[in-house]
């Protein structure tokens, strides 16, 4: 999870439109040398490729509704546990929209090999029961860029901000990776805080796996109270027909999604028993 570096680069036609003058100034120099300059010149003006990511970024982004959860409007304080303010440019934060479907196929998609996958998709439901009046639940998804903060930080800072001890809280996610090691001692801390909070992860892939620290991070946080499983076919299918803009389609699995169900539900276990 690479940090993202911002840069600032002199602007490219500034520097084009100077060596256009020069060339035209230079009139006496060799026809091999003016042939250099052109192709300078040329090199110069030729705007970057885009990425295959960065295309899919500009033309399939889904639009959101533009609405904030409730809950964002209001500091994280109670008397126990307190979440550092924190700048999440990066992060979208969308209230009773669907995904893409597009996305989905992509980054939901249970491989053994993530290459491409540099996002975190995270599907999120809460039940909230108690207190004197009934209270609406939240649904709704975010996405990271596995640049400064991480989605489910971000679920804690802007979607359910507001805690309050006297209500419990059911939460269910269906993300399409499991927790960096950050982020599972983080959550591990929130769950051991908040008391009457019931956090459920349904993993598509898992997380760099194979690594001690990872599997540390997912034991302590089972420790702290969280339940942590492998999305089966039948989730993948729940995800599709709630929070994706399906147009009333019926999911059609992927080719070997059970059988990579079944190939991350034993590597979970052996993590976990």
């Amino acid at each position: 999870m690479a940090d993202r570096k911002d840069s600032k680069t002199p602007s490219k036609g500034g520097l084009t439109k100077k060596k256009e003058k020069k060339v035209e100034k230079v009139e006496s120099k060799p026809e091999k040398e003016k042939e250099k300059n052109k192709d300078k010149g040329e090199k110069m003006t030729k705007k970057p490729e885009k990425t295959p990511e960065n295309q899919q970024k500009n033309e399939e982004m889904p639009q959101g509704n533009g609405e904030v959860a409730e809950g964002a409007k209001h500091p994280v304080k109670d008397e126990e546990f307190e979440l550092e303010p924190m700048e999440l440019p990066p992060f979208e934060i969308i209230v009773g929209d669907r995904l893409n479907p597009t996305f989905f196929k992509f980054q939901f998609k249970n491989v053994e090999y993530s290459s491409g996958r540099n996002k975190t998709f995270l599907c999120y439901q809460v039940d909230i029961q108690g207190g004197a009046g009934e209270t609406d639940g939240l649904r709704g998804y975010l996405e990271d860029e596995h640049s400064g903060s991480h989605a489910e930080e971000a679920f804690f800072q802007q979607v359910l901000a507001h805690y309050d001890k006297s209500l419990h809280y059911t939460v269910t996610w269906y993300t399409s990776s499991s927790p960096c090691t950050a982020c599972a001692a983080k959550l591990a801390e929130i769950l051991r805080a908040r008391k009457t909070i019931r956090l459920n992860i349904h993993c598509s892939r898992l997380f760099q796996w194979e690594e001690p620290e990872i599997q540390v991070g997912l034991q302590a946080l089972v420790r702290a109270g969280c339940k942590i499983r492998m999305m089966r076919p039948v989730d993948f299918a729940y995800v599709w027909s709630t929070f994706v803009e399906n147009e009333e389609d019926n999911f059609t699995p992927w080719e070997d999604c059970q059988d990579n169900y079944d190939y991350y539900d034993e590597r979970l276990c052996d993590i976990l028993k």
